[in-house]
């Protein structure tokens, strides 16, 4: 199997969005609403895409996922419906982490910070270093943080590309720190499955697969419901 048909969900974000892939090809993808719930869409939008692309179901040989950090809600509803179509037809799977996605977006880079809103003013983080289109290589650990202490973590660096939708809203305080720095802000990408959809076929490719049973959220804090508890 060279050339594998790839379904992957992002709902790790408030929109998210749903992608089929073959190979390295990207043949559609559909973005969700932020102001509407994934329990309500994503079936649909998977649905949508397929009938867009004339593939059917049974068709998928890799269900691939983002595994978090992001909305709680989200991920629990992205990863349960990923387990049920892959354990249902016996396909692999491949949890990619959000933010491994989000640093991809920004394009190869030796430093990109990738940056997702967290909730309660605070926004998940994580520094990659995207050595090619398809090769994202960790460079600390992700972290939660309200946003004046990023420079503290990044403060060091002299070259960052800075990714997603946290580094957008934190646009002004990024720029802020930037002097005498080359540091600058990717666009925003609103079909984050994509990436999603070229990490999963790195991982194909490497014969990296997971059980569905097996995927597991990031979600890097406890939920506010625990956090009260």
């Amino acid at each position: 199997m060279s050339v594998p048909l790839i379904l992957s969900v992002e709902t790790a974000t408030l929109a998210g969005s749903v992608a089929v892939s073959r190979g390295e090809k990207i043949l559609g993808v559909v973005s969700g609403d932020p102001g509407i719930s994934h329990s309500n869409t994503l079936l649909g939008d998977v649905d949508e895409l397929l009938a867009r692309t004339q593939i059917m179901l049974s068709e998928i040989d890799l269900f691939a996922v983002a595994t978090g950090p992001g909305s709680f809600t989200g991920l629990r509803i992205g990863i349960a419906t990923v387990k049920a179509l892959a354990a249902t037809l016996d396909r692999p799977t491949a949890g990619i982490p959000t933010l491994e996605a989000v640093a991809l977006s920004g394009g190869v880079s030796a430093e990109s910070v990738a940056l997702l809103p967290a909730g309660r003013g605070e926004v998940f983080t994580q520094l990659f270093s995207v050595l090619r289109s398809d090769l994202v290589e960790a460079l600390d650990e992700a972290a939660h943080v309200p946003p004046g202490r990023l420079f503290e973590r990044y403060g060091n660096l002299e070259t960052v590309t800075w990714c997603g939708e946290g580094a957008i809203v934190n646009r002004e305080l990024i720029e802020s720190w930037a002097a005498g720095r080359d540091w600058k802000i990717a666009p925003q990408t609103n079909s984050l499955a994509a990436q999603v959809a070229t990490l999963a076929l790195a991982r194909f490719n490497r014969n990296q697969f997971e059980n569905p049973f097996a995927l597991r959220a990031i979600y890097v804090r406890p939920a506010d419901a625990q956090l009260k508890a």
